[in-house]
Formats: C-alpha cells, structure tokens, sequence
C-alpha cells in the first residue's frame, strides 16, 4: 500500500462510520463553527520558497517559466539560465535562520487575531510542513524545520485558533510554461516529481476545461487527509479552481471525512472556499480583496494583503495604511463577515518593518474598540453614508475613501455600536436613529466614545440623531457605545 492508498483508506473508514457523506445533502445540519462567527479577525501567512526570490509576487514559481513575463528576465540576469537554475533550486537558500514562530504568534495576538491561518501548501507544491507523502517538503530540505508544527503549537499557546490553507490543486498546470523551451522542467515525469504534472494551462475561469491527471487529484486528496490527520486544523482554506469539475468528487469527499472527523474529535471545524466550490451553507464563503456591499444572513470570510501587489514578501510591495485596513474591518464585520489580513514574512523569517508597523496599529485600535468587534453581530442596518461600497473579488483597487458621514453598527448584549469611519471634530450624524425612526425606538441609557474619557452630547430629532464630541480627533473608525435600557 502506497501512502496515498494509506490515508485515502483512512478517509473512506471516517466516512463509513460519520454522519456526512460526500453528498451536498447530507450537509444540511452543518453549522459555521462558534468561534468563526465570533473571532472577526485573523491572520493568514504566505511564506515559502516564492520568498527566496521576493520578487514581484507569491506566483513567481509560474511567471519565471512565462517568457512574456518580467519574472523571466528577472531570474536569467539573476540567478542564471532556466537549465542551470530552476525554482527547484531555491531550496537549499531557504533557511531561515531568523524563523521564531513564538515571536509571530506573539506579534499576532498583539495585534487582536483570533485565528491564525498559515500557508501549508502554495501552487509551487513545495509543502512548509513534515509530509510522507513527498519529499519535497520543509522538513526534509531546506531549513529542515517542521514550520507547520511549529506554528500550531505557537498559536495555540497564544490561545488563538491553528487553521491551515492548501493552494496545491494549481500545482497542476502552475509550471506548464516551463515545457514550451529549455528549462528544468522537463519529459518524462511521474508523480512524486516536484514539477509534476505540469500540464498546459487552461483557461482557469472554465470549469470544463482539461483535468489533471487521476493520479494528481487523489494525490490532492491524500495530501489535504495527511494534513488533517497530522494537525486538526479548525478550518482549512482553499484557494480558486477547486470549483472545476474534476476536483468537485475529491472536495466532497473531503468535506465529508473533515467534517466526521470534527464530529468525533468534538471539534467546530470549517473549510473556507471562494466562487460556488461548494454548496451555500456547507462551509465558508471567502471573498478575496474584495467584499460585499450589504450584510448577508450568512458568515463569510474576507481575505486580503497588507500589500497592495503581493501575498508575500518582496522588495517591491507596496503598503496599505492601517486606517484603510481598520475601516475595512469595520465595513466587514458590520456585514457579518471575518477579516483574514495577510502577512508575507521574509526569506529568513524576519517580518518586515512596514507589516510590524501595522500590526502594532491595528493592535493598538483593537485594544481599545475590539468590543465593538469580537463577538458582535450585524444590526439592522449596516451602514449609512454615501460612499460605495464595490462588491465582489478583487475590487479592493476600485475602494474609495470614506467618510465622517459613512457609518457602520455592529451589536452585542444591550449595546449598539455606532461606527463613523473617521472624525475630526465635527458632529456625527445618524439617520437610523431620529425619534422617526423606523429602524430604533429604544431606550437610551448610555452613550459613550472608547477610549475618552469626556462625554459625547447627544439629541435626537424626528429623522436623525445628532452625536456632538468636538473633542474626537482620529482618521482611524470611532466607535460610540448606545447601551440600551
């Protein structure tokens, strides 16, 4: 029996003997774990070989084969010609000497995560975790550290929550290109090899378009078995392309053995997926760089980088500002979403000054107003204000500036929280909440500014409550507390 075999046979065991089958009915009863719904915040990490070359992006593994691409050029002047130099070889560079994983969960905790997601496996297929399945993988070369392990045990020290994400099924076509000259990635292969299958590139919008081979896809499957099976993750996170219909039978099935498995460990588990992967309700929905314009019934997931270019780290990134990535995650969790903020860690396992900068920021802001986060949940309305709000993936470059006047609520216990963007001084309206009002008729019996200690005024008329605090100065969300009576 291979070790495929192996942990494909433990999976088909788990079925057999668990409530879900790898049908989208017999997921009707599942439920978005607890702690999803009330953690708001997590971080995502991305780091693995593409942060040897720390050149333009994380997809560095697929542009250096691109002829068309800067990356190919970058790499011939740099590290030489495709036949004497090929990503394999960023290997033994990857040492990391500097690598303190209970320094980064501390950094993350600090900064207000929740739960903490790292990258186990990339689209280069070069696996960041102890794996019998390939040998290509960080413990066996490289900085010959098991990283993943190390990770969990941090972040679960730190009291946050160990998730894990897989981008592998891209492998399948992710070093196509490298076929089309002379490179390293060449004919024959078979599985087991670090390029294999290295198939052509599809249109990868088509859902139809040609499938990896057979073997490639159970081998998906064994490795996202052995990851589990290794390190109970409470969720695991797939990138795109796991909605093609060859991979759809292999993600059933895996859902059914995850979540029978988190049924016998008595653990919330939970598979984050974008598009329409898998059915609504069955997992959670993940929105990258971008989100949605109005609240949704449902808990969702938003992901994005601290940089605007890139997951990982590179000597081009540029940064967002911790204003921007705050009034984000006020907009998101005001629509009952999550924000999984992404840092790209050097090469030597250092985090860049400009990721610490922010880190630090928003811990500071969420120290202060997190209970205007953690644990809340939309109100009636979600927001005020005229700036819009761009729906959907990959619309962040589209975002426009808010201001004073775009207002977010979040809920908790007796408390609404009332959310303008940014202040300077000036008095904050809120139209949901004149004595008119069809959307609060309640009782006030507090209201007050986090983190001052003067006391805002307050009066409301028949279609507005005017907030007056003179005293409120910050282009980072202010939160007021309405404690109700």
């Amino acid at each position: 029996m291979t070790v495929q075999e192996k942990y494909l046979k433990i999976a088909e065991e788990v079925i057999e003997k668990g409530p879900y089958k790898p049908d989208w009915l017999s997921f009707e009863n599942y439920e978005i774990p607890k702690w999803f719904k009330n953690a708001k915040f997590g971080i995502f990490i991305h780091w693995g070989l593409f942060s040897v070359p720390a050149f333009r992006n994380e997809w560095y593994s697929r542009n250096m084969y691109i002829q068309s691409m800067e990356e190919w050029e970058h790499h011939r002047k740099t590290f030489g010609e495709h036949t004497k130099f090929g990503y394999k070889d960023f290997i033994p560079m990857f040492t990391a000497p500097e690598f303190k994983p209970k320094e980064w969960a501390k950094l993350f905790k600090k900064a207000g995560a929740r739960y903490v997601m790292p990258v186990a496996e990339h689209h280069d297929g070069f696996q960041m975790y102890d794996s019998e399945i390939s040998e290509w993988n960080v413990k066996n070369m490289g900085m010959k550290r098991d990283v993943l392990l190390e990770l969990k045990e941090a972040i679960l020290d730190e009291d946050m929550v160990f998730c894990e994400s897989n981008h592998r099924v891209e492998h399948a076509f992710f070093f196509g290109h490298g076929r089309e000259f002379e490179s390293d990635v060449k004919d024959p292969m078979k599985l087991g090899d670090f390029y294999y299958p290295s198939m052509p590139e599809p249109d990868n919008q088509d859902l139809y378009s040609p499938a990896p081979p057979q073997d490639f896809l159970e081998d998906w499957l064994a490795r996202n078995i052995e990851l589990v099976e290794k390190y109970q993750p409470s969720m695991v996170y797939f990138d795109w392309w796991i909605q093609h219909e060859s991979v759809k039978p292999y993600l059933k099935k895996f859902a059914a053995y995850y979540y029978n498995r988190g049924v016998e460990w008595d653990k919330e588990v939970a598979i984050s997926y974008k598009h329409d992967a898998m059915m609504l309700g069955t997992g959670i929905l993940d929105m990258e760089r971008g989100h949605f314009s109005d609240a949704k019934p449902f808990s969702w997931q938003a992901d994005t980088s601290m940089a605007f270019n890139s997951w990982c780290y590179t000597e081009q990134n540029r940064f967002k500002s911790a204003e921007d990535i705050l009034q984000d995650l006020v907009d998101i969790v005001s629509k009952n979403g999550c924000l999984l903020l992404n840092v790209g860690p050097k090469a030597d396992g250092t985090i860049c000054e400009e990721e610490m900068t922010l880190l630090k920021e928003i811990g500071e802001w969420m120290e202060i107003n997190g209970e205007a986060i953690y644990d809340t949940h939309s109100w009636r309305v979600q927001a005020e204000g005229d700036t819009e709000v761009i729906e959907g993936m990959f619309a962040e470059d589209q975002r426009k500036n808010f201001d004073s006047a775009d207002i977010r609520f979040t809920c908790k216990g007796d408390c609404i929280y009332i959310i303008p963007m940014k202040q300077e001084g000036e008095d904050i309206i809120v139209k949901s909440m004149g004595e008119d009002s069809k959307d609060f008729h309640g009782i006030i019996t507090e209201l007050c500014v986090l983190g001052y200690d003067e006391k805002p005024e307050y009066t409301r008329e028949a279609d507005k409550m005017i907030i007056h605090a003179p005293f409120v100065k910050s282009d980072k969300p202010v939160v007021y507390r309405m404690r109700l009576g």
